[in-house]
């Protein structure tokens, strides 16, 4: 038998393992912990892997002190055993690779003379590392550093104690009555019925004392206008009536006295009756009407200082916004504003009115519209005998159509040139009148605005330009969609200014004072 070498190599001392005794006072040389890589900051998009057992880091480099293949004094080194042992064989565990000797315990060979080590694949294995009672929990479920979203220092912001919404806020009053949701606006803020006490533009009727002016009327500059722009249509007339007065022959001038007095009728109240209730319309208010309408006027005339018994009240039964102060003492309203409008506006609306009394617009208009109604019953007259000749000479061609031109130019021409031409002139007088009627409205507004209504008249004239847009809305519907436009000659034929002239001239009064 071959003897062991007198000297055993120098062979680094295989680490004594667990199941070897004296391994509990001697712990293992365990180079894993000095080669852990130090921890990293927790990042929570990336996870770490999973806890693997330990491997040896293939960056550690070989032991100097052994190298196979530069020792040849060892050649037969795996083949000797010591005596009466037997050899050990390896059979689920190999040996450490020969260029990575320094590992973990387990996977070292032993020493050639160490004395019958039990065999190794018996031997109680140690627990994994990741079980391991000394070794430290996983890195992801690490105490010290738990994942973000869990953790208690940072509690997600919708579970967090924040404010409560606003609508619900306890620092919040519900408007306006206390409870905990605001009624919707309109009830809310309802304007009370027009009769009542409480609308902005509802006024007090009850005074004392009236002061009354000594001049209850004048003549502006509006009614003389009117009268002078009635001169051609009264010469007309006179013409007319001058004409007719030569079929009676002696009688003929007293046909034209009477007619010339008669202008003073407008004047005679039975006359003024008998005009609002065929002309205009009109009619004499109930009690019940006249119990909501005296208490207005009394307050219009008181402010005015003008006599209120010195004109009559009645009433139109009409669904539109509208008023007229006709002839020299009627006062008239239709039921819609007696009925619809708060006592303030209505007393607007009749102070307007009033307005026309008191400035002599309204017995100048009537007074020329009757002196010129001779000759407008003349010209409706001659429209309607020449529309009859002109449809009699279109039987007889173009030759009987030129022959009426030539009779009616003829004459035309003869007419013109015996009265100076003035006939020439009642071609502009609809639109000088209509010009002079559009100032008359204006003055009276100003007279409403300057008794306190102004503020009640402008909303008045709203609402006007509300009933306006609904009328024009209706046309355009019967007219199957197509926008009605109003043409200049109607706008200059109009006897009202528009909604925007109105309003910008009652602007002074509707201004605070300081």
């Amino acid at each position: 038998m071959t003897q062991p070498p007198p000297t055993p190599p120098e062979y680094p001392e295989p680490t004594p393992r667990p199941d070897q005794p004296g391994a509990a006072q001697v712990p293992p040389a365990y180079p894993a912990p000095q080669q852990r890589p130090p921890a990293q900051p927790y990042v929570p998009q990336q996870q770490p892997p999973a806890a693997q057992p330990y491997v040896v880091p293939q960056q550690q480099p070989p032991a100097p002190s052994y190298v196979p293949q530069q020792a040849p004094q060892y050649p037969q080194y795996p083949q000797q055993t010591a005596p009466g042992a037997a050899p050990y064989v390896s059979q689920q565990a190999a040996p450490a690779p020969p260029h990575h000797p320094v590992g973990p315990p387990a996977l070292q060979p032993p020493h050639p003379h160490a004395s019958t080590p039990p065999p190794y694949p018996q031997a109680a294995a140690p627990p994994p590392y990741p079980q391991s009672a000394a070794a430290p929990p996983p890195y992801p479920q690490a105490a010290t550093a738990p994942p973000y979203p869990q953790a208690a220092t940072a509690p997600p912001y919708p579970q967090a104690a924040a404010p409560p919404p606003y609508p619900q806020a306890a620092t919040a009053l519900p408007y306006p009555q206390g409870a905990a949701a605001p009624p919707p606006y309109p009830q809310a803020v309802a304007p009370p019925p027009p009769g009542s006490p409480l609308h902005p533009h509802h006024i007090s009727t009850e005074r004392g004392r009236v002061h009354i002016a000594g001049q209850q009327r004048h003549t502006d500059a509006t009614a003389f206008g009117n009268l002078l722009l009635h001169l051609p249509n009264f010469l007309c007339s006179l013409v007319v009536v001058t004409l007719v007065s030569l079929l009676f022959g002696g009688f003929g001038v007293v046909l034209i006295l009477a007619w010339l007095v008669s202008g003073a009728l407008v004047f005679h109240r039975p006359t003024e009756s008998a005009l609002a209730r065929h002309l205009l319309r009109l009619r004499y208010p109930t009690p019940q009407e006249r119990a909501n309408l005296e208490p207005v006027w009394r307050e219009v005339t008181a402010r005015a200082g003008v006599e209120g018994r010195n004109y009559e009240l009645w009433v139109e039964d009409s669904d539109s916004l509208n008023a007229v102060a006709a002839a020299g003492h009627i006062v008239g309203v239709t039921s819609f504003a007696m009925n619809n409008l708060p006592n303030g506006e209505l007393a607007a609306v009749m102070a307007h009115e009033l307005g026309h009394h008191v400035g002599g617009h309204a017995w100048s208009g009537l007074l020329g519209y009757w002196y010129a109604l001779p000759g407008r019953i003349a010209w409706r007259l001659l429209r309607a005998v020449t529309g009859f000749l002109f449809r009699v000479s279109r039987a007889f061609s173009c030759l009987g159509v030129a022959f009426f031109g030539l009779c009616v130019g003829g004459i035309a021409f003869a007419t013109i040139s015996t009265l100076y031409g003035l006939p020439l002139l009642l071609l502009g007088m609809p639109y000088a009148l209509a010009a002079v009627g559009r100032r008359s409205e204006l003055r009276a507004d100003q007279h409403a605005a300057a008794l306190g209504f102004a503020p009640m008249l402008a909303a008045v004239l709203e609402k006007l330009h509300q009933q306006e847009q609904v009328r024009i809305a209706t046309l355009t519907a019967a007219n199957r969609g197509a926008p009605v436009t109003e043409t200049a000659a109607s706008r200059l034929l109009s006897s009202h200014p528009d909604h925007h002239t109105r309003l910008h001239h009652l602007q002074p009064y509707l201004q605070p004072t300081r």
